[in-house]
């Protein structure tokens, strides 16, 4: 069941954002720099659109700040590190999923729409709160130690 909210949007900041050098986006990538120069656009779009992928990317730089301060080992940080760039990652898919609902479905409402987003979204939240699981296990033992030291 569908019902139309608003009309279509009238030209926004998105064209400032999406370069009109990507009309052949359909096409295959020339070289191996234009593939990354298309995958830097999209993270940097996210970066500029999305509040959510700044806030977990200040977050992952400061665990991966607080993991070198500590004195963590290498496999730790590691950890932190891979554990930090699957929330970064699923947090661009999420973005690439709304983008594409939202072209699919215009400015309608649809129950599919809802749960590919949810979904989505869903996926972001539990890589977050596993990412929170694993930094605060390897972090806060000697955050503590520090403390107490200091105390």
């Amino acid at each position: 069941m569908s019902q139309k909210i608003s009309p279509p949007p009238t030209p926004t900041s998105l064209q400032t954002l999406v370069s009109n050098e990507r009309e052949f986006s359909w096409k295959v990538a020339s070289n191996l720099f234009v593939s990354f120069k298309y995958a830097w656009a999209g993270i940097s779009y996210s970066f500029q659109t999305q509040r959510n992928f700044r806030i977990h990317v200040s977050v992952c730089a400061l665990a991966i700040a607080l993991s070198v301060f500590l004195h963590l080992q290498a496999v730790e940080i590691a950890v932190i590190g891979i554990t930090s760039g699957l929330v970064l990652a699923l947090e661009l898919i999420n973005t690439a999923i709304e983008s594409l609902v939202d072209l699919t479905v215009k400015q309608t409402y649809h129950d599919l729409a809802k749960i590919a987003k949810d979904c989505a979204a869903g996926a972001v939240l539990v890589s977050a709160l596993v990412a929170v699981l694993v930094a605060g296990t390897l972090l806060l033992p000697p955050l503590v130690t520090l403390i107490i030291s200091a105390l």
